[in-house]
């Protein structure tokens, strides 16, 4: 307007100006109108794109898969169950169809997205199957043909154990209870009931093998996590132990905010203060914090000595202690001005007290004579002279045999797991830890550190943890391994014997690389046969065949196939989780090995 010389100009004077006819002037304001709206749009998000419909032979696919299979998918309008066979077939439907938006085949299947999403990334957990009750079936031949309709509907049967026993009374008029269904299919080989694990040996078994001199020769120090609630709030506090070895008394205690050097130090401190005398060995487990220059030095002429590792009976004292303080804490609730002080200081007083009383109980295995009177038992100092020379060498044959292991090691396992210390922030000041974990192969050690590095990523540490978890993974990994070499040599023990289940289950896979051509179709059924059995020796079986026929696939598919068998083994739920991330170490073990 201004290089028209008009500031503010009416509608005659622009038409006057522009030389435009008042008809083409509200023809050209519709069409900026309409210019104007698709520019500028309305706010928010822009619409999505239409998903574009599965195609049909995808929900035939399924339909047909579900006729052939009763019972793979059972449940309500609020919640289904699916098979494990059910959940494959659909992963390997979707792998057919990757063109396919995941919302459509949802639609196309009738299997919610996030369900699909779950199946394809493996992230479901354990399902628990439920467990009958242990009694034997009251089976009479007059039932007969009620069995076999059993062992008949069973062997087509896709679905959970409940469903199956819903179907034969709904469906078959079967109206057997599921003990007794239960206990047919066991007593055919049809179906294992699952048992809980057993329990370990009785402890007693270890009692009174700890050597002990005198009052005061050894004591043993721990700590434990006590909870106290205070005006609705959770407080937790470390309670550290100085037991006794000899006498089992309590000889120190101390409530600390955390279990660290300086409880270690205030316990000891308070020890001494309580009986008057210093001992001449401390026994500590090998936590960093226990055994820091702190420590060493406010020991003073008393040996310290830590822990075997993986005994805890060697802290037996400290343990049985806590068994019987911490039930005298459960459902503990105080008030106050000031919580958190009051709570610390009201639990020390009370483990003072408690510990005090323990200390003058009379004790059947000590001729009726309580632990205060066990203290007053005096040495002589030949004994004491014999004490220390004994825990001196106890001590001595402990750092020589860590040398002598440490001597022995691969310097390459020392050097990664150095390495790993450093970056993932392990505190290990005197060598133990990492002396101790280094004992392990490369292999075991590798996969430790990648599974304590991915938890750490996925924050799913457990709080307070240190180098032990490490150790403890490691060892796992190990034995775990160990066991695998272990079922190999076993069966090609068997095989050279002869054994008549070898042969079968090789002429099996032979038959079925006969048929199925493609590592593909090869690797997908060796893998759901290995997941059917509940023998470990199949499993492994079945899985080095997987892992084989990755292996003399082209290099450039045996990730695309480890990853497909590895997404069936996770859509496998009757299948413990344990048990899943075993057969996936197994299975990367074998298809990709370090050495």
């Amino acid at each position: 307007m201004s290089r028209l010389g008009l500031s503010c100009p009416g509608a005659g004077e622009i038409l006057a100006a522009t030389g435009s006819g008042r008809s083409r002037a509200y023809e050209l304001v519709n069409r900026l109108e309409r210019l104007v709206t698709d520019l500028v749009g309305s706010p928010g998000r822009p619409p999505a794109p239409p998903v574009e419909p599965a195609p049909a032979q995808l929900a035939e696919a399924v339909l047909d898969y579900v006729y052939a299979h009763p019972g793979c998918v059972s449940g309500n309008a609020q919640r289904n169950h699916y098979g494990d066979g059910f959940r494959r077939f659909v992963i390997d439907l979707l792998g057919r169809h990757p063109d396919v938006a995941l919302e459509a085949a949802a639609d196309a299947i009738r299997v919610p997205p996030g369900t699909l999403k779950d199946w394809q990334r493996g992230g479901v957990r354990d399902v628990d199957p439920a467990r009958d009750p242990e009694m034997p079936p009251s089976l009479s031949p007059q039932r007969g043909l009620q069995i076999e309709t059993v062992l008949a509907e069973w062997k087509h049967w896709d679905g959970t154990f409940t469903a199956f026993c819903d179907h034969l009374r709904r469906d078959c008029g079967v109206l057997f209870q599921r003990t007794a269904i239960s206990g047919i299919l066991e007593a055919h080989g049809a179906r294992l009931r699952k048992r809980r694990p057993g329990r370990t040996p009785d402890e007693l078994a270890l009692r009174g093998t700890i050597e002990t001199f005198f009052p005061h020769a050894q004591w043993v120090g721990d700590g434990t996590m006590l909870p106290v609630e205070v005006d609705g709030e959770l407080h937790v506090f470390n309670l550290e132990l100085d037991v006794d070895a000899y006498s089992g008394a309590f000889v120190g205690a101390d409530v600390s905010p955390v279990e660290d050097s300086q409880a270690v130090i205030d316990t000891f401190r308070d020890a001494i203060a309580a009986t008057g005398t210093s001992p001449v060995a401390l026994l500590l487990d090998n936590k960093p914090s226990n055994h820091t220059d702190a420590v060493h030095e406010e020991m003073g002429d008393t040996i310290l000595i830590p822990a075997t590792p993986f005994r805890p009976q060697n802290k037996a004292h400290c343990e049985g202690g806590f068994g019987l303080l911490k039930p005298t804490f459960e459902g503990l609730e105080l008030s106050g001005a000031t919580p958190d002080e009051l709570a610390r200081s009201f639990l020390s007083a009370l483990v003072t007290a408690v510990c005090r009383v323990f200390n003058r109980k009379p004790r059947k295995d000590r001729g009726g004579r309580s632990r205060a009177d066990l203290l007053g038992d005096k040495p002589t100092v030949d004994e004491i002279n014999l004490a220390r020379q004994a825990l001196e060498e106890r001590l001595r044959r402990q750092q020589q045999a860590r040398a002598t292991l440490a001597a022995r090691q691969n310097p390459m396992v020392r050097a990664i797991l150095d390495a790993a210390y450093r970056r993932l922030g392990l505190d290990d000041p005197h060598g133990h830890l990492l002396t101790a974990t280094a004992r392990y192969p490369l292999d075991a050690v590798l996969e430790g550190i990648a599974i304590y590095e991915a938890k750490s990523r996925a924050g799913t540490l457990p709080p307070g943890v240190d180098a032990r978890y490490l150790l403890g993974i490691v060892r796992n990994v190990a034995d775990e391994r160990e066991g695998w070499q272990i079922s190999i040599a076993l069966w090609d023990a068997r095989v050279a014997a002869r054994d008549q289940l070898a042969l079968s289950l090789q002429e099996h896979r032979d038959q079925l690389a006969g048929v199925l051509h493609g590592p593909e179709h090869l690797a997908t059924r060796f893998i759901d046969l290995a997941l059917r059995t509940s023998s470990r020796i199949e499993r492994f079986f079945w899985l080095s065949a997987t892992a084989d026929a990755i292996a003399d696939g082209p290099a450039a598919h045996r990730r695309p196939l480890y990853r497909l068998a590895s997404r069936r083994i996770h859509a496998t739920h009757a299948v413990p989780h344990r048990d899943r991330v075993a057969a996936n170490r197994f299975l990367a073990a074998r298809v990709l090995p370090t050495s």
